[in-house]
């Protein structure tokens, strides 16, 4: 069993963004030559998330809207976290997406089903934010 491990790093401007990170997920999927077995892509942030769902500008915003409702990140008082950071409404948001995606590798390919891409969602970003991607197979 091979396994090949790589980490992605991104500029997140805005506080909160989703990237569709499919293709730099696949290149590294590429660069292991592993052609049967599971990729796992996790996001080594707190207040980030990466998760699997319809690359669709309307969906994005469904998502910013809901999470916003879920845990708005204002007022900051309300939160106890936000002593020394105003970040606890990142840490929920979080919560809720979900920290990795285990996919299935098939011919060395993501096994995903037809609409399905891979995001990393910032919930607290302006600044530089990274994802593991690891594999294993043959």
């Amino acid at each position: 069993m091979k396994s090949h491990r790589k980490e992605l790093w991104f500029e997140v401007k805005k506080r909160r963004e989703l990237i569709n990170i499919t293709p730099q997920v696949e290149k590294c999927l590429a660069e292991s030559g592993i052609r049967e077995g599971l990729l796992l892509c996790n996001a080594m942030h707190i207040t980030a998330s990466v998760f699997i769902n319809d690359d669709e500008s309307g969906l994005h915003h469904d998502f910013e809207v809901w999470l916003e409702r879920l845990a708005p990140e204002k007022p900051y008082d309300q939160y106890r976290h936000n002593g020394y950071e105003d970040n606890a409404d990142a840490h929920l948001k979080r919560s809720v997406m979900g920290r990795e995606v285990v996919a299935a590798v098939t011919g060395g390919k993501l096994d995903l089903g037809p609409w399905e891409q891979i995001f990393y969602g910032e919930f607290d970003g302006r600044r530089r934010k990274r994802v593991l991607v690891k594999i294993i197979g043959e």
